[in-house]
């Protein structure tokens, strides 16, 4: 299970082994222990670049999700007729952060940068496994369900996103 952190960001200091510890906890805990990674971590200028490209919203934002494929890695396996379990290691997408927004949140949310940093990676990396809060409120139920139960055994009371979206 790869996680490959690239910290493109000066401006906040990170624990970058904490990070990658919860990574690869989280990839563990979602079925994708074999799954590949990339966690980048950015400024908030370079996230609202990626957010115009991307989203064509002209602002940061906390966290985006780019899948290497539709659905997660385990349909692009079976749509090759190979068996996700077999010793391949499909890379899942990449997870981008910006870690002044996430600092920002976190001081409103009276939570630490790491605590913060953890939230977003559970955000970004059930986008990247197939999750979708947006298709629905069934869906927006279980990803809701998905957050809380990874941070909690992340050991973390924190709220999740898709939880203080509905809360706002």
């Amino acid at each position: 299970m790869p996680v490959h952190l690239n910290n493109r960001q000066r401006r906040l200091p990170v624990d970058r082994n904490l990070l990658v510890a919860r990574a690869e906890w989280l990839l563990e805990h979602l079925g994708e222990a074999r799954a590949e990674l990339s966690l980048t971590l950015v400024s908030d200028p370079a996230m609202r670049q990626l957010n115009r490209h991307h989203r064509g919203i002209d602002r940061a934002t906390d966290v985006l999700s780019f899948p290497m494929y539709e659905g997660g890695p385990r349909e692009i396996l079976a749509a090759l007729g190979r068996d996700a379990d077999a010793g391949m290691e499909p890379a899942l997408g990449d997870v981008v952060i910006s870690v002044q927004t996430a600092h920002r949140q976190a001081r409103e949310a009276g939570l630490d940068l790491d605590t913060e940093l953890a939230v977003l990676l559970v955000h970004g990396t059930l986008h990247l496994s197939g999750w979708d809060h947006e298709a629905g409120p069934e869906q927006a139920a279980v990803m809701r369900g998905a957050e809380m139960a990874a941070l909690g055994k992340l050991g973390l009371t924190a709220h999740g996103l898709v939880d203080r979206a509905e809360h706002e």
